[in-house]
């Protein structure tokens, strides 16, 4: 399966091979590679340069290295984790902008409500509605923490309605990681949590008749204006 690397560049060339195979099928997950050992005879390299190579792909989630007699470099299933795990660090962190975050949110969710609506079924709204109904009983009790946790959950499922994954793993990542904005810039009260929920009821009415166009301008209009608020509260703390 693996040749000798090239000298020139043997560390890249290892990381490389290992991956290919990963790629290609020919190291289902699950696997466990070669020993330490005969990789190394393998690519005709030294151990610490295996190891560095080895460690570079658990970086990537391509394997995962366990340790212990009954140990190795195991093979993961490749899935969205590492870069949704970056994604997450760089909201949290704040290195994402409220401006930049709100022009990505308007532009992605506005697709996403609009496959969303298209593709729903009746189970889907159903779900959505229960959300819906959820978040209502929070806001008629004054309970903002768990009206935001819901309506964030509403958010993520209308990722999972459009049946895209890569548009669902940017919706959970972005809502699962964004309370903190509204904590800081704009916190719940009974006039925004009304204003919340009086748009997401326009979108399941939309969604109920596969209205997209309708579900994905009321989404881009909702996101906007709420970030509109939040950089407004911004400008006001800098002042």
């Amino acid at each position: 399966m693996f040749k000798k690397a090239k000298q020139s560049r043997v560390f890249q060339d290892v990381v490389e091979q290992i991956q290919s195979a990963i790629i290609d099928g020919k190291l289902a997950p699950g696997s466990k590679l070669p020993p330490e050992r005969e990789l190394k005879d393998m690519f005709n390299t030294s151990r610490g340069t295996l190891r560095e190579a080895l460690r570079v792909l658990e970086q990537k989630g391509l394997i995962e290295i366990k340790l212990g007699v009954s140990g190795g470099a195991i093979v993961k299933r490749i899935d969205a984790e590492p870069i949704v795990e970056s994604l997450a660090l760089l909201i949290r962190s704040g290195g994402v902008s409220l401006e930049h975050l709100a022009e990505f949110r308007i532009k992605t969710e506005g697709s996403l409500v609009e496959l969303a609506a298209l593709r729903a079924t009746k189970k889907d709204i159903a779900k959505l509605e229960t959300l819906f109904n959820r978040a209502k009983v929070c806001y008629e009790k004054n309970d903002w923490e768990n009206f935001l946790k819901t309506d964030e959950k509403m958010h993520t499922y209308i990722g999972t309605m459009s049946r895209n994954p890569v548009f669902q793993f940017v919706q959970k990542t972005i809502h699962d990681n964004i309370h903190q904005y509204y904590a800081e810039y704009l916190p719940m009260n009974k006039k925004r949590t009304l204003e919340n929920l009086t748009d997401f009821e326009k979108i399941i009415d939309a969604m109920k008749i596969n209205d997209a166009k309708t579900a994905s301008a009321i989404i881009m209009d909702h996101v906007k204006r709420f970030s509109d608020k939040m950089q407004e509260k911004t400008k006001s703390k800098s002042k």
